[in-house]
């Protein structure tokens, strides 16, 4: 069985191919094109597909398109809802999933031979959970934790892999989404929103969680596997930073406190997994898992013996 997993729909567009089980290429559309994420988030790129990685990672298999038995798209558009249904403000997420469900034609242009009733849609978070769960080192159960910025209609899933299989336990619906929070958090202090989260929690490390209680209002666990992360007043908490001046104290401490918050509340969530199934060994997945320091606190504080990173954690590894 040969199948070609793309993601494409928001950002990171990757190209993984997996003949007979075994991963024998995977690429990140970034390498060819030398864009940083391969492009931006937007509604109006989500026709771009990874054409050039998608193209090598047949070149090193020697297979043509339509040599191809599968493929697999990283996001399923049947199950996502209008923005303003969801909560969230987007005039022209109605475009993205129009982009969406044109996949298959844009996949067919881009790759000459396939034919585009062979693709497949896959519920994003399902893909990022398989990426995880199912490449992780060694066999066995495990328990599963996925926590991005949006998918078709959550932002999270705890799951539980039994074997092969992947068993759903809870999804957290949106507007409720640790990432966006995070995404708002890291414009409001002036960086590259799906981009320099990255630099924010490096930038927490400067400060002290002194507005953490605020935060708790905004952001917090709800003690069934969910969880409450919406309308934080970022503009009461502290000035918003333009990209052309420096950081201050003030800026410091509100991303410690953003920190703090996201790191009991994944603990939370972990706990609350762990007890639904008793796992030794939790995988994770989802641009939110990139947070190496929330990782590392549920490692060294969380119930789980072992705790796996995807290392492709964001939306490239769906791909896979």
């Amino acid at each position: 069985m040969r199948i070609l997993g793309i993601n494409a729909l928001f950002h990171d567009p990757a190209a993984a191919l997996v003949v007979d089980g075994r991963t024998v290429a995977a690429a990140e559309e970034e390498r060819f094109s030398r864009r940083k994420h391969g492009k931006r988030p937007v509604p109006f790129s989500a026709w771009e597909v990874p054409e050039k990685a998608a193209a090598w990672c047949l070149e090193q298999a020697g297979l043509r398109p339509q040599d191809l038995d599968a493929v697999a798209y990283s996001f399923d558009p049947s199950l996502a809802r209008p923005a303003d249904a969801m909560g969230l403000h987007d005039p022209w997420d109605h475009l993205r999933l129009a982009y969406a469900r044109e996949a298959p034609n844009f996949l067919a242009t881009a790759l000459p031979g396939l034919d585009p009733a062979i693709v497949r849609f896959v519920p994003h978070h399902m893909a990022h959970a398989a990426s995880g769960a199912l490449a992780a080192p060694g066999a066995g159960n495990s328990s599963v934790l996925v926590l991005d910025g949006r998918g078709e209609a959550t932002s999270h899933l705890a799951a539980r892999r039994t074997g092969d299989r992947i068993e759903p336990l809870y999804g957290q619906e949106l507007p409720h989404s640790l990432g966006l929070v995070h995404e708002e958090l890291t414009e409001h202090l002036g960086f590259l929103r799906s981009s320099d989260e990255y630099k924010v929690m490096a930038l927490a490390s400067h400060g002290r969680p002194r507005m953490l209680a605020e935060l708790r209002r905004h952001v917090h666990p709800t003690g069934d596997g969910g969880f409450r992360a919406a309308g934080v007043p970022w503009a009461e908490l502290s000035r918003p930073r333009r990209p052309d001046e420096a950081w201050t104290q003030e800026h410091a401490d509100l991303a410690a406190s953003a920190q703090a918050c996201l790191e009991e509340t994944l603990l939370d969530l972990a706990r609350w997994l762990h007890g639904r199934t008793g796992d030794r060994v939790l995988t994770m997945a989802g641009g939110v898992a990139l947070n190496c320091v929330a990782n590392s606190r549920i490692a060294r504080e969380g119930p789980f013996d072992r705790v796996w990173v995807q290392p492709a954690a964001g939306d490239a590894g769906t791909a896979l």
